[in-house]
């Protein structure tokens, strides 16, 4: 906004400048063909004044249309890794790995419900009840089919969206310690510069290092963590209420 202010201040005074010269200065032979410059000139600053205020405007609409698409695929990434986890008990650390199981991984679909029996008691010397918890197992679903249904879109998962060199999200897997605990996590990543590369520096720059809950932070768009226990992202819940 200051910017923008410093131009038309700027401009305001040229013209000024310019229109005095004009009738003040120039003779009156070159007064015609010095209107029709100015004018060209007007023009040209006209249009640095109109691309100082729709620069921002359509920078806004890149962003969102393209972050919308990337966190698209982080989440598609996120379901896989949690499938894989809820079979392996781990994170995949390759996105061979991932795609493999989603063709060919099944989940196990188990039932669990309540009963009870009666046992001896040595120390009563009669019977008492005991409880107990039995899980049957129904059968298998194929993991494709519960979060893919029909769409083969998990085979390019790890494509990066408007990326101009092909550019693959980087993931990586690991087991960290948490109070003596061992927990499996997984960070997946892409830099905000490869998604916007064709946006402008100083647009770019202010893009990288926002920092609020209304906005996604840091230079970079990703979901996990390689230090916390969280499978979350890092974008705000409007990326999510549009999946609603």
């Amino acid at each position: 906004m200051l910017k923008l202010i410093l131009i038309i201040l700027g401009i305001c005074l040229l013209t000024f400048a310019l229109v005095y010269m004009v009738d003040k200065v120039f003779p009156s032979k070159s007064k015609p063909f010095l209107i029709i410059l100015f004018g060209l000139l007007s023009i040209f600053l006209g249009y640095l004044i109109y691309n100082s205020i729709n620069a921002p405007i359509k920078f806004n609409k890149v962003r969102q249309e393209r972050f919308s698409a990337v966190i698209a695929k982080l989440k598609d990434i996120r379901n896989a890794q949690e499938a894989y986890k809820t079979v392996n008990g781990k994170f995949a650390g390759d996105f061979n790995s991932l795609v493999k199981f989603v063709d060919t991984g099944n989940y196990t679909i188990t039932q669990q419900r309540d009963s009870s029996f009666m046992r001896f008691s040595r120390a009563y010397g009669i019977d008492l009840q005991v409880d107990t918890i039995i899980i049957d197992t129904l059968g298998t679903v194929k993991v494709k089919d519960s979060l893919f249904k029909t769409s083969d879109r998990y085979k390019t998962m790890m494509d990066v969206p408007f990326a101009q060199n092909n550019e693959k999200f980087s993931m990586k897997a690991d087991i960290i310690d948490k109070s003596g605990f061992k927990a499996p996590v997984f960070e997946v990543a892409v830099k905000k510069n490869v998604v916007l590369f064709d946006q402008p520096a100083d647009l770019l720059a202010q893009e990288n290092a926002k920092l609020s809950v209304e906005e996604v932070n840091g230079d970079a768009i990703k979901v996990g963590s390689l230090t916390d226990v969280s499978t979350n992202g890092n974008w705000p819940p409007i990326y999510d209420k549009k999946d609603d």
